[in-house]
């Protein structure tokens, strides 16, 4: 077992499958030493556990159930990169993070949300899981998802 896979089991978290791409993108691309991902949706067993704006009120999803799907998406992107590095053990670091909260109009807390992949990025990968960071408010992202998260990492 690689010390990725032994650092996921022991935070209790499995890396799913390769989120097969819902339009013409793969979900991974290695240029150089870089792994770029596409944009991961939060899918679970090929759907989305929600769908909707993030915000506070009735027929809203909380920013509490955005930050969890945020994570989501982070495991699917690292899924991504896994499929063409063969291993996250090679991953040297984590250098970007963008991530997009399809948000009401009143809701500024998108931080807080991205929040959801870097943590988990960083409890996974530590010192090298910290990386820079955008999260963007939208307002609709594909298939009606909450959230949507890429990144960037260097491998050798």
């Amino acid at each position: 077992m690689s010390k990725i896979e032994a650092r996921l089991v022991e935070l209790g978290l499995e890396l799913p499958s390769v989120v097969p791409p819902v339009a013409t993108y793969v979900p991974a691309l290695v240029a150089g030493n870089f792994v770029y991902t596409s944009g991961q949706l939060p899918m679970v067993n090929g759907a989305l556990p929600a769908a909707g704006k993030v915000g506070d009120g009735p027929g809203l999803v909380s920013a509490a159930d955005a930050q969890g799907y945020a994570r989501q998406s982070a495991l699917n992107g690292l899924a991504a990169i896994k499929s063409v590095i063969g291993s996250l053990d090679r991953i040297t670091q984590v250098v970007k993070v963008t991530g997009f909260v399809a948000s009401a109009p009143e809701f500024t807390g998108q931080p807080g949300v991205i929040n959801g992949a870097s943590n988990v990025l960083g409890e996974i990968f530590g010192d090298i899981g910290v990386h820079a960071r955008s999260a963007v408010g939208v307002a609709v992202l594909p298939l009606d998802s909450p959230v949507e998260v890429e990144f960037v990492v260097t491998f050798a």
